[in-house]
């Protein structure tokens, strides 16, 4: 469980998140937390919110962010608000660490899940651009439907790729949530 003041790390797309104010400080209206992300850093994949806001203001260095299909590269003092249901996706754009402070509104299980696919990443569960495998990812984007899906396909088709793929994810053991203590430390498993 996050805590504000609490730092995950994803060595694979070089990422840094520290955690300012949680759901539990924010009886679920928001999550705040600074980013760090690396020389040739990226979010894991193009993502929608459908029920949250993601407000960015960036601190240093140069983010690049794709909103909606639209290229925008954006420097310090900058902010960006992403509304919910738009697609969008970031990296750094430049040769030094990009720093950002990011809100999402409402919070619902967002520190969850980051929390699950950075540890994944950490644990090296991961392919090189930060994904688990299918019937991992399946399991997690089930549970967290609500929180982030992908752009395309439509979302009903993702629904019924989940209704189909995540029980036999479950069979074969993966959870919604990963718990490091519980597998043993395999590559992409």
């Amino acid at each position: 469980m996050i805590h504000a003041g609490d730092t995950i790390e994803n060595p694979v797309t070089g990422e840094r998140i520290v955690f300012h104010q949680t759901s539990r400080e924010t009886n679920g209206e928001a999550v705040v937390f600074e980013t760090f992300v690396q020389p040739n850093g990226f979010v894991a994949a193009a993502h929608v919110h459908p029920k949250q806001e993601e407000r960015f203001e960036i601190v240093s260095g140069t983010l690049r962010l794709n909103v909606g299909g639209e290229e925008i590269v954006a420097g310090p003092g900058e902010r960006i608000t992403i509304r919910a249901g738009t697609p969008h996706r970031f990296s750094n754009a430049g040769g030094d660490e990009v720093r950002f402070r990011c809100e999402v509104r409402p919070a619902l299980q967002f520190e969850q899940l980051l929390e699950t696919m950075f540890a994944l990443a950490a644990d090296g569960k991961t392919n090189k651009k930060g994904m688990p495998n299918l019937l991992r990812l399946a399991v997690i984007a089930r549970a967290h439907f609500d929180v982030v899906r992908l752009p395309f396909p439509p979302a009903h088709v993702q629904r019924l790729g989940l209704v189909l793929g995540a029980p036999v994810g479950r069979l074969v053991g993966y959870g919604p949530t990963y718990d490091r203590t519980a597998e043993p430390l395999t590559a992409n498993a």
